[in-house]
């Protein structure tokens, strides 16, 4: 059965009939409006390009991050352009599209991102949770913004032996759902910011039962306690330099410890929190860290309930929020160039555009892998992406009373572009051209024996390790 054609109000202007249905059905018509209102950047009369279609080109520029701005604006109107009648030359120019999204500013698409943005996984999700607790991820990214004085000013770049960064960066941090890769919070921050500045921010958004993953390098006692007394847990790595006193060696080789918090006044007043330490190496060559000695630091106590391997294998989950920024920063922007805005305020609207983007997709994937009972993991982003932008114009072509058919004819085609399973394969920390810590990049690196599966890998070290 084929679908009807919409049929156009002939005395409406065309800016007031656009529509982009993929983004509206997951973030929320009323909520943008909202939005705009809320940050007093509505316009008094009509305009040909208002603030909610202005809105929805910040997002969709990031759904299509190859094209400029005004190819951009052709594809998110290309069906109700079809159906008006509509030219090129009547669709406003490049200068009047940067003039609405500065008129527009960072502010409305923030306000959006906070509200929209949330825990999408339920517990019929695959891999989203553990020991009943939501699976969640903390990181940090350096990310390259255009070269222009306003940006430099702002943002700063790093110095170094060999001269100054070629663009100006900024520091970002997200709190990514793991099960599902939906990033439920995030900010951004001069690059010479601190990851840690953020991670505090971001705690704002645990809530309780949510088990939060961290690398070492974000590791600090006030992260962990705060997260504690949200009624959330953490399983985190712990640096070398940090050596809990132990207190309790338990029946699994794993033992209490207190830690306490780096400000003496604090640590006099006797205020503490007791943790859990497992200590662990790997007997497999063929896997970074073999024959080292790796800790975990968890506020999960019980060895019986929280089994010492589980945790182990558990905490390897972390690496969800590592790919999901590369799925943003390689596969949804496919650019290898620095973010395009040219002012600051353009930056960080173009990131909250970019997260939006990235949610949207998300949120799709996940559902239709929910109606065919599938692993969102197992679902391919890029094919997904596509998938979504190709569906712009058909929601715009067709009437509104198909367009429930329409979606679950694009849930469909999404669930199948199923990934193969994931290899058994490590990517060794090399490069190519030796500018950085890792070795350099050699042939020996590029087929490396299978390793053991992880969990074979394992040998449990007692406390007696512990240096």
């Amino acid at each position: 059965m084929g679908y009807r054609i919409r049929e156009m109000d002939q005395e409406r202007q065309f800016c007031e009939q656009v529509t982009v249905d993929v983004l509206e059905r997951v973030i929320g018509l009323e909520g943008m409006l909202e939005s705009i209102a809320l940050h007093g950047v509505g316009e008094q009369r009509v305009r040909r390009l208002p603030a909610l279609l202005t809105l929805l080109v910040c997002i969709g520029m990031n759904l299509l991050t190859t094209s400029s701005l005004t190819f951009v604006l052709v594809r998110l109107v290309r069906g109700t352009r079809l159906l008006s009648g509509v030219s090129l030359e009547e669709l406003p120019s490049k200068a009047a599209i940067t003039q609405a999204r500065y008129r527009l500013g960072a502010k409305p698409l923030e306000t959006l991102f906070k509200r929209v943005c949330r825990p999408i996984a339920s517990t019929d999700t695959p891999g989203a949770f553990a020991f009943g607790l939501r699976l969640m991820a903390m990181d940090g990214s350096i990310e390259e913004v255009a070269d222009t004085p306003a940006n430099a000013a702002y943002f700063g770049r790093h110095w170094a032996d060999r001269g100054e960064a070629a663009f100006p960066q900024l520091q970002a941090v997200y709190l990514c759902e793991c099960g599902t890769h939906a990033i439920i919070d995030a900010g951004f921050w001069p690059i010479h910011t601190s990851e840690h500045v953020g991670a505090h921010r971001l705690l704002r958004s645990i809530e309780p039962d949510m088990l939060l993953m961290l690398d070492r390098g974000l590791y600090s006692y006030d992260i962990v306690s705060k997260t504690h007394q949200k009624a959330a847990h953490v399983l985190c790595r712990l640096s070398s330099t940090l050596k809990p006193k132990c207190v309790q060696v338990l029946p699994d080789g794993s033992y209490l410890a207190y830690i306490y918090p780096s400000d003496h006044a604090r640590r006099k007043t006797g205020e503490h929190l007791l943790v859990r330490i497992i200590t662990y190496t790997i007997d497999d060559p063929q896997r970074p860290g073999h024959k080292q000695v790796h800790r975990l630091l968890t506020t999960l106590l019980d060895p019986h309930t929280f089994l010492i391997r589980d945790l182990i294998v558990l905490y390897h989950e972390r690496w969800e929020v590592e790919i999901t920024i590369d799925e943003i920063d390689t596969h949804q922007r496919l650019l290898d160039r620095p973010l395009r805005s040219l002012k600051p305020v353009g930056v960080i609207q173009e990131l909250y555009g970019l997260l939006l983007a990235h949610f949207v997709v998300r949120t799709i994937m996940h559902e239709a892998a929910l109606a065919h009972d599938l692993d969102p993991d197992g679902l391919s982003f890029i094919d997904s992406l596509r998938l979504i932008c190709d569906a712009i114009p058909d929601f715009q072509l067709v009437d509104p009373t198909d367009h429930s058919r329409l979606w679950q004819r694009l849930l469909a085609d999404i669930a199948t572009r199923q990934l193969p399973p994931r290899d058994n394969r490590i990517n060794p920390r090399v490069v190519k051209r030796k500018m950085s810590k890792f070795k350099k990049k050699r042939p020996k690196h590029l087929r490396p024996p299978k390793p053991q599966p992880f969990r074979h890998a394992l040998v449990i070290l007692g406390h007696s390790h512990v240096a």
